[in-house]
């Protein structure tokens, strides 16, 4: 990674766990969301494992794929312990989460009960706005994508993505 962007994230970071005090004193949920995004083999899971290492924060791994439901999500996403990192990776293969009109669940067949099927965005961004985001401290979201342009804007913008980092090839500095 480029010294200069290097540089950005560590300030970046440190900027946001200096930032306890003022989030409490004005009751503003204290978090921090990251897009990595470019080409395979850029190194995003070793810049997680960096910030990580870093901020002393436990990591957590949510596979969108294996989640039946937002009321599972919830559950989950409540479980994860302060001072903690979530990483989605590769949020535009997950799930459907860049179609916003599709609504609908698929239905499951299970000891002969129809169960619904699938993650809404709608839920998904509740979630990490209000519920996840206000029952406890220092919470930071990454998101990885190959494909940046394949995500809804509504996931981008600031207070959900507030960091966009390109991860491009190693250059000569990088070496």
């Amino acid at each position: 990674m480029e010294t200069d962007v290097k540089e950005k994230v560590m300030k970046d970071l440190d900027r946001f766990v200096e930032k306890r005090e003022y989030h409490r004193k004005v009751g503003k949920a204290w978090k921090r969301g990251y897009l990595l995004y470019g080409p395979l083999g850029t190194g995003n899971s070793s810049l997680v494992a960096a910030m990580a290492n870093y901020l002393k924060f436990d990591i957590y791994d949510l596979e969108l794929t294996d989640i039946y439901s937002n009321a599972e999500l919830r559950r989950l996403l409540v479980a994860t312990s302060n001072r903690s990192i979530l990483v989605v990776e590769d949020i535009d293969c997950s799930v459907g989460l860049h179609d916003r009109e599709d609504v609908t669940a698929k239905e499951l067949v299970q000891d002969e009960q129809v169960v619904y099927h699938g993650i809404t965005l709608s839920g998904f961004f509740n979630f990490i706005d209000s519920l996840w985001s206000s029952c406890g401290d220092e919470r930071i979201i990454i998101f990885t994508t190959n494909m940046k342009v394949k995500l809804d804007p509504a996931l981008l913008r600031p207070g959900r993505m507030d960091v966009h980092i390109n991860m491009s090839y190693c250059i000569t500095s990088g070496f």
